[in-house]
């Protein structure tokens, strides 16, 4: 239902990004996104970039009178680096950065230029996929559904945090890391992920890290078992690997999970006095079989520490052939507070998605017609009618 696509350039004039699918009616103005844009360029360990560029979105399609009109919406974030860029002359880039796309784009592309490929991988595009996340957001909260995002390991450092009882636990948690430089919920453990940032800026080298997203207020029934490509999970854990330098993605404590047997694992299915079917805990994160149950969906992302460094790396300068050392070009010493902001993007986007496929619907007031039928028939309303269930297959012959 929803597609996304977006354009641009590091240090090109702007980024664009295409959202069609968005129903008409919704409520939307460009301060709607503002929020997430600071929030992403936030967090102790950032470059010097986010000191330059002061992220807005500008619609320029698909929104008139602050509400989406059905069609494709457009928008732009300008850079404001470009100024800094465009008249200047850059020798070309050939030594390739171990751990960047330097080296695979321009053995896809041909290009001699690794700069070709470093503008277009840089994490600057992930601030259009923060705004039209924004939009998503938007429109799930009309539906109760919100996300959240926290860090809970850098460098080591690890925060050790129970699993909530309640939606209300985790909104605090999630106020908690708004506070924190590292957005990290726990201070002690906030300190000391700030001080490892501190030493690995010292020695001139990078760190990387653990976020976890949380989706609340999400009804059950999202998603399908019956085809690959529509298991939520699987899209889940795909969109959240696709932000930069992501190198790991899991569903609640899926390898804590591997380890234990299946009665340890798998949710138990009760009975409470109403005659309504409820699960004690979540260790399945949210989804089984690829569909989401009703409980908090948790996923959580392991980001690799960043691929540009002070220190150099040994390399092999294309133009020649001969060994090399890297050269540092300006970057983040940490991301990790950030990447869990774009998380919560990709998060919004994929059940925004997710909702329109199941109710349908072109114009939110039917969105909304049909949600209510979707809460009516939670799982824990199945009829008990003490009478047994059949099923079979007709034979033709």
């Amino acid at each position: 239902m929803l597609r996304m696509l977006t354009a641009g350039e590091s240090h090109g004039p702007e980024l664009t990004a295409i959202l069609e699918g968005m129903p008409a009616g919704l409520p939307l103005t460009e301060n709607d996104l503002q929020d997430d844009l600071a929030r992403r360029q936030k967090g102790y360990g950032r470059g010097g970039r986010m000191s330059i560029e002061k992220d807005r979105a500008r619609f320029t399609a698909g929104v008139m009178g602050s509400q989406t009109t059905g069609g494709p919406i457009a928008l732009t974030i300008t850079n404001r680096d470009w100024k800094n860029w465009r008249d200047r002359q850059i020798d070309p880039f050939t030594v390739p950065r171990p751990g960047h796309a330097d080296l695979t784009g321009a053995v896809k592309y041909g290009y001699r230029d690794l700069r070709l490929s470093l503008e277009r991988a840089s994490a600057r595009e992930t601030a259009a996929r923060v705004a039209v996340g924004g939009v998503c957001r938007r429109l799930l909260a009309e539906f109760g559904i919100t996300i959240g995002s926290y860090v809970t390991m850098i460098g080591g450092e690890t925060a050790e945090l129970d699993v909530p009882s309640s939606d209300e636990v985790y909104q605090a948690r999630f106020a908690s890391a708004e506070l924190s430089e590292v957005r990290c919920p726990a201070p002690a453990a906030s300190e000391r992920m700030r001080a490892r940032i501190k030493r690995a800026f010292q020695s001139k080298d990078t760190l990387g890290g653990v976020f976890e997203v949380v989706m609340l207020g999400v009804p059950p029934g999202l998603g399908s078992h019956v085809h690959f490509d529509r298991k939520l999970d699987g899209i889940l854990l795909g969109a959240l690997g696709s932000i930069p330098s992501i190198k790991g993605v899991e569903i609640g404590p899926a390898f804590e999970n591997a380890a234990r047997q299946g009665t340890e694992v798998h949710d138990a299915i009760h009975r409470d006095e109403q005659g309504r079917l409820y699960r004690a805990t979540n260790r399945a994160g949210g989804l089984e079989g690829g569909i989401t149950t009703g409980e908090p969906i948790i996923i959580r992302a392991a980001m690799k520490p960043i691929s540009t460094t002070i220190n150099p790396i040994q390399s092999v300068d294309l133009a020649t052939g001969e060994p090399a050392q890297t050269v540092y070009e300006r970057s983040d010493h940490c991301a990790v507070p950030r990447a869990a902001v774009v998380g919560e993007a990709l998060a919004a986007f994929v059940l925004a998605d997710a909702l329109l496929i199941k109710l349908g619907g072109d114009s939110l007031a039917e969105l909304k017609a049909r949600f209510a039928d979707l809460r009516r028939s939670h799982i824990a309303d199945l009829p008990m009618d003490n009478q047994p269930w059949t099923f079979g297959f007709q034979d033709e012959n």
